[in-house]
């Protein structure tokens, strides 16, 4: 009985950081804004999630994306493809925290490299909620079915956010410099990678 109950203390333990990670990329452009808003009195919205970097926020930006990062280094999926591109996403996101992004003007090479990693992360994200989310059995259960939908629907307004910051990036911005557009179509990516992420993690929809 002891080893069981230690067996689900771990278990509980780990969904609970399951649960962060989806918790975290919902939260996050929220967090930012208030604490640029509350703490410092600075500019509440960025032109990009990444540009609180250089916020007083700048230590939280970085340090959820580590502990994101960490936790998907480690996660463990359901079989080699989960592992993988677990891994993957981690590499990326550690590549957003610690290569900032460019704070005026043109993008720098440390830049680009923030701009390519994140691209890949929030594309990798996609993947899991597109691909390896939506995998079933032969017999899938009616809130499977429910779920995979969820993860579709996720996965695609992850992929259409990517699309409209690529075409605001390279045809819109030059006359819109201050515009906030890229922030909140991160923010709306992020909010979707949670909800995908938190229903995988058996929040949503679970079966009975």
């Amino acid at each position: 009985m002891e080893k069981k109950d230690k067996y689900l203390r771990h278990t509980y333990s780990y969904l609970a950081l399951r649960k962060a990670v989806g918790w975290i990329g919902i939260l996050l452009p929220f967090i930012l804004m208030l604490g640029v808003f509350i703490i410092f009195k600075g500019e509440i919205i960025q032109k990009s999630i990444s540009h609180y970097y250089h916020s007083g926020m700048g230590d939280v930006f970085v340090g959820a994306l580590c502990a994101v990062a960490l936790f998907m280094f480690f996660y463990s999926g359901y079989d080699k493809w989960d592992d993988r591109a677990g891994n993957v996403a981690a590499i990326f996101a550690i590549g957003v925290a610690w290569f900032p992004a460019t704070e005026v003007g043109a993008s720098d090479l440390t830049g680009k490299i923030h701009f390519t990693c994140a691209a890949l992360f929030f594309l990798t994200l996609a993947i899991f909620s597109l691909f390896l989310f939506t995998r079933k059995g032969s017999n899938p259960t009616p809130q499977k079915l429910t779920r995979n939908k969820i993860y579709l629907i996720c996965g695609l307004i992850m992929i259409a956010c990517l699309v409209a910051i690529a075409i605001y990036l390279n045809f819109i911005q030059k006359n819109n410099s201050k515009s906030s557009f890229v922030f909140w179509a991160e923010t709306i990516a992020l909010v979707a990678f949670g909800v995908s992420w938190l229903t995988k993690g058996g929040t949503l929809y679970p079966d009975k």
